[in-house]
């Protein structure tokens, strides 16, 4: 295996057994060594009684997202604390969008930053999530 093609690879592998980004529709647009890119449209079923999308939906976008960034460096990495901020209401078939971008790494942590913005390139939350990272690899023959 080629190093370009362990970001995707390590991205393929956990979306084999991540249910939820697959129930949620989640597609990954682009993955590179700590950042990702992915995309899912707004169900019906994903709105609150307000009319617009529970804002677990954005979070989980983001939280997929930051998985993937920061697992893209083969090391299996958990999150230790995540935050967002709600910038803008999201409607049933609204496209979003949730860019990962690595801040700072360590061979314990990694720091990231992902914006969420939907099909008219408005930014309707971000996302600030810390992870630790294990010295455990999703693939021990690669380095």
């Amino acid at each position: 295996m080629k190093k370009l093609t362990i970001p995707k690879s390590v991205v393929q592998e956990m979306m084999k057994n991540d249910f939820f980004s697959q129930w949620l529709g989640i597609e990954v647009m682009d993955v590179t060594e700590g950042t990702c890119k992915l995309k899912m449209r707004i169900k019906k079923d994903m709105l609150n009684g307000f009319g617009i999308a529970h804002g677990g939906i954005a979070f989980a976008l983001a939280d997929s997202a930051l998985a993937f960034a920061a697992n893209s460096r083969n090391k299996k990495s958990l999150v230790l604390d995540a935050n967002i901020s709600f910038l803008a209401p999201v409607k049933e078939h609204d496209q979003l969008y949730a860019t990962a971008t690595e801040v700072n790494i360590t061979n314990r942590t990694g720091i990231y930053n992902i914006s969420v913005t939907n099909q008219d390139d408005k930014l309707i939350a971000v996302f600030k999530g810390i992870v630790f990272r294990k010295s455990e690899n999703w693939f021990p023959d690669q380095e």
